[in-house]
């Protein structure tokens, strides 16, 4: 097997900067979504969430990083993905994002500068300029990506939640274990190569 070493960087200053963080707040549409809405004639609403933004909120939470949801919509589509990816803090139809977000703050004894906040538009900016981290994907508004101390490369929807969960994971120093977990079996019932039968 050949052995794997971490490729993806980001700058030192990024990483100093992200190092205390615990939590980290993604929005839904624009940051898990790229923000747009198919509504049916019957009112319901279908989102398109990518994999690869999934499986960085799961890895967040193995590492130690508590991942929450505040989104300004409720939808089944919403509710449904964040209970297959495990994630128990959410807040739906949050028209006021701060007052969603202080008593999860306090129920989880964190501070401000403990959390990480993923938002796109007018309505995350509260809770970006008091988060220890902000961050943007590449298509949020111009004012979100003026507060933001890091702005994706990558687009709402297109892997730019997953950029941030690794940005995280890598300045906590817990990136590396997770990526040469992955190197061995995931089922708990299957030995891993190599490993004496019993």
């Amino acid at each position: 097997m050949r052995s794997l070493t971490p490729s993806l960087q980001f700058p030192a200053a990024l990483r100093h900067h992200a190092q205390g963080i615990r939590a980290a707040i993604f929005d839904v549409d624009g940051v898990l979504t790229d923000g747009t809405l198919f509504i049916s004639e019957a009112g319901e609403t279908l989102k398109a969430f990518h994999a690869l933004d999934g499986h960085g909120l799961k890895l967040l939470a193995q590492g130690g990083i508590t991942p929450i949801v505040i989104t300004g919509r409720d939808s089944p589509a919403v509710r449904r993905r964040l209970k297959d990816l495990g994630v128990s803090h959410a807040v739906f139809g949050a028209h006021d994002k701060l007052a969603a977000a202080e008593p999860l703050l306090a129920q989880l004894g964190l501070a401000w500068s403990q959390l990480a906040v993923m938002g796109d538009d007018w309505p995350d900016l509260p809770l970006l300029v008091r988060a220890g981290l902000a961050v943007a994907p590449a298509n949020a508004h111009a004012e979100v990506k003026a507060v933001a101390q890091h702005v994706s490369q990558l687009k709402g929807g297109q892997g730019a939640a997953r950029e941030c969960c690794d940005l995280l994971l890598r300045a906590t120093g817990r990136y590396e274990a997770l990526l040469h977990g992955h190197l061995q079996t995931l089922d708990t019932n299957v030995a891993p190569p190599g490993a004496l039968k019993p």
